[in-house]
């Protein structure tokens, strides 16, 4: 039942594509949402970089989930802040191009989400696969030392057997040859599910979005 669920979810996932976000304590830079107020003393950068589901499209800035995850750093005190650098419509070639300029602060994590758009356009998963290898080498390059995690995602079945069993595969893979830490499925007991998604069938609620923090927050936490 919770495979045909994330089934009913992807195929959902066919219209994700560019559109904006507010929120109400945060500045926004090329995607990048950071509380207006500098934290307190020193503490490390946690970098999500990713597409709407990170960006939280259609919920408070507050709500999406690398926000929960930051509330919940906080009240761990642990040494971290996390920087929210989600923009709708991501595709990992842009992400490729754009990732650059967000190194311009020293990072200790860095969380990678994107290539759900990639699939939705059917992009050759060779290319999505190299494009996303390119982003972890130039975080790997500048930051030798930072910890790095890889979200999984899926497409949909009716982007044929062959393509989706590849796409599938490529988050594990680069999670095996780069040391990663992988979440295998960012959308788990998300996708499907009604009262957990917004109106348009596709991106989370709030509630939804408190799922998506717990999914990365399983494994982020044996990290901190």
């Amino acid at each position: 039942m919770n495979k045909l669920k994330n089934y009913i979810s992807l195929f959902l996932l066919s219209t994700l594509c560019a559109c904006g976000s507010g929120g109400n304590n945060k500045t926004k830079i090329d995607g990048v949402e950071k509380t207006k107020e500098k934290s307190v003393g020193t503490k490390k950068n946690i970098l999500v970089f990713g597409d709407s589901l990170t960006a939280g499209l259609g919920v408070e800035q507050e709500e999406a989930f690398p926000d929960i995850l930051g509330n919940k750093i906080d009240s761990l005190q642990l040494p971290y802040e996390v920087i929210n650098a989600g923009l709708s419509g991501e595709t990992s070639a842009a992400g490729k191009a754009r990732i650059d300029w967000l190194l311009k602060d020293n990072v200790a994590i860095f969380i990678l989400e994107l290539g759900a758009n990639d699939g939705l356009r059917g992009i050759p998963v060779s290319e999505t696969r190299k494009n996303l290898q390119s982003i972890i080498d130039q975080v790997k390059a500048k930051y030798p030392e930072a910890k790095l995690v890889i979200v999984g995602m899926e497409v949909p079945p009716n982007m044929g057997k062959t393509y989706a069993s590849d796409f599938r595969m490529i988050f594990p893979d680069l999670a095996k040859k780069n040391n990663m830490a992988l979440v295998p499925f960012l959308l788990d007991r998300v996708g499907g599910i009604p009262e957990l998604n917004q109106a348009d069938g596709i991106h989370p609620t709030a509630a939804g979005h408190q799922i998506l923090a717990d999914n990365v927050w399983k494994v982020l936490k044996d990290i901190l």
